[in-house]
């Protein structure tokens, strides 16, 4: 998301309080990014509320316990319009890259049912593993909303009629608020995990439904795939906030991955 005030893309903006408007870190502040509401940053703020106080008295004896509530309100998740919006564009260039996409027949279906079936499995494990990020995210309070991206979306169409390469990255949720690291691997896990997920389940369907066995495979295939990728500690991927956060957990995620597409490609290859 761009910084309201420079414009610069930033990975986690800040949402002004007083204004409503994001910005990067260098103008999150009223006074540093020209806020037109500033001056409800200047009115004295209500006294806090007074301490409970809990009293027991024992013989010869007597303490107390002091506290202050201290809970958050909880996040709705809601969409709104304008992430609607988003989410159908990338929803049709994901379905163009699955239509794109020679599907083989095999046994009892022919290749539009195998291909009708693969563009939906397709574009419900992008969405399952964005959606997941985001739901993740505002159950932790914070402000998340999916936005395609121009690099993303340019790159997705071109797979479309590209039989060279095929890219499915029309955008990412982006989120904002204070948080921590902890909190920030927690939401990039929750991506791969339903990949994961739908891998394994895929995978398992797959050898109960032989009419459906080889669509099946791919579609195991195609996430076990995404999730090994996005696990790659490196750069804006969640595998790299994974990682920071928990090697451990990084480490098993990784390596469930890598086993499910070392599996899922074996079986597809030698069908094929």
């Amino acid at each position: 998301m761009k910084c309201q005030k420079c414009q610069q893309e930033t990975f986690l903006p800040f949402k002004c309080p007083y204004c409503g408007n994001y910005y990067c870190a260098e103008h999150r502040l009223p006074e540093n990014h020209q806020c037109q509401q500033i001056e409800l940053a200047r009115t004295p703020k209500q006294e806090a509320p007074q301490p409970i106080i809990f009293q027991k008295q024992k013989p010869h004896e007597e303490y107390t316990v002091t506290y202050i509530p201290t809970q958050l309100p909880k996040t709705k998740i809601h969409f709104s319009k304008k992430e609607t919006k988003h989410l159908t564009i990338a929803a049709l260039l994901v379905i163009g890259i699955a239509l794109s996409t020679s599907m083989p027949p095999y046994q009892t279906i022919n290749e539009t049912t195998s291909l009708a079936i693969f563009t939906l499995i397709l574009t419900a494990s992008f969405f399952t593993h964005e959606i997941a990020h985001k739901i993740t995210a505002q159950k932790n309070n914070l402000w998340a909303e999916f936005r395609l991206t121009f690099t993303g979306a340019i790159l997705t169409l071109i797979s479309i009629i590209s039989p060279l390469f095929k890219i499915i990255s029309p955008g990412a949720v982006v989120i904002a608020g204070i948080t921590s690291t902890k909190s920030i691997g927690k939401i990039s896990i929750a991506g791969p995990l339903t990949n994961i997920t739908l891998s394994t389940a895929l995978l398992t369907t797959a050898f109960l439904t032989p009419q459906y066995h080889l669509v099946l495979l791919l579609c195991a295939a195609f996430n076990a795939w995404i999730a090994l990728f996005n696990l790659i500690p490196f750069g804006i991927l969640d595998g790299f906030k994974i990682f920071l956060w928990n090697k451990k957990i990084w480490t098993l995620t990784f390596a469930a991955s890598l086993a499910l597409t070392i599996v899922s490609f074996k079986y597809v290859f030698e069908i094929l």
